[in-house]
């Protein structure tokens, strides 16, 4: 315990000075909480994407996103209070594609422990894998995502400021990008929560991108509390440029199963 303590401030500092941008990926959208998976505990989450305005052509090889649903099947085990891995399996539904496998990737992340008694929350998620070069341009991926939140009375605050770097592909001679991300929201009773979201990519740390050529999308979403054991999320994401898909529509479903009864 004592070197993951020493590890967290040195790798939230690296993750602030570094940075790069890949192609917006309509798969995965979410701001993460710093909060990780009980021990013994299972997350079982489907991902549901709808690009209801995005790119009508091929571009470099990757396939169009207009009218394009992606369904992502995300599992997160816990192993302790302090740590949990997630896998993802990521598919596409298209206009004359059908349905096909896009990649998979898998995900551990590492959590500032609640004894350390911190005045927000924190962690620390790295993610790899792979995806077709149909529906990206780089195969092979990383991210290094930072977590900060919050929860303030009735409001909650979440940053996400994402360093991702392309392994094989098109951006693999490129240095780290940088995709930040953020939320915050208001429980306007016991159950409902409505909130803001961004999404957005900027570029590779120290030379960032113009913006005509940046992402930047921003999502009214709300959160709807069914019980302990369960997750629900949805958002409509507008984009503020023409470089981003224009009209996302997202929904997340989650169920955690136990394997002691909590």
């Amino acid at each position: 315990m004592a070197f993951i303590r020493s590890l967290f401030p040195i790798s939230i500092s690296i993750a602030c000075m570094t940075t790069v941008t890949l192609a917006q990926a309509n798969y995965e959208i979410q701001v993460y909480p710093s909060e990780t998976v009980a021990p013994g505990d299972t997350m079982v989450e489907l991902h549901s994407n709808f690009t209801g305005q995005g790119t009508k052509e091929s571009i470099d090889g990757v396939l169009p996103t207009d009218h394009v649903q992606h369904e992502t099947l995300e599992i997160t085990q816990g192993f302790t209070p302090w740590f949990e891995t997630g896998f993802y399996v990521f598919t596409s539904v298209g206009y004359n594609q059908g349905w096909q496998w896009v990649g998979d990737h898998i995900r551990p992340r590492f959590r500032a422990p609640e004894e350390w008694e911190w005045p927000v929350g924190v962690s620390l998620s790295l993610e790899g894998g792979y995806q077709q070069r149909r529906f990206s341009p780089d195969t092979w991926t990383f991210e290094l995502r930072p977590i900060v939140d919050k929860q303030i009375g009735r409001w909650y605050f979440a940053l996400n400021p994402a360093l991702e770097k392309s392994l094989k592909g098109v951006g693999s001679n490129q240095g780290w990008d940088f995709s930040p991300s953020g939320k915050f929201s208001y429980a306007i009773s016991k159950k409902v929560a409505l909130g803001l979201e961004y999404y957005g990519d900027v570029g590779p740390l120290g030379d960032f991108l113009g913006p005509s050529q940046q992402q930047h999308l921003i999502m009214p979403a709300i959160d709807i509390d069914f019980g302990k054991d369960w997750e629900f999320n949805f958002g409509v994401g507008v984009a503020m440029n023409k470089n981003t898909d224009s009209l996302v529509v997202k929904m997340i479903i989650g169920r955690r199963f136990h394997t002691v009864s909590p």
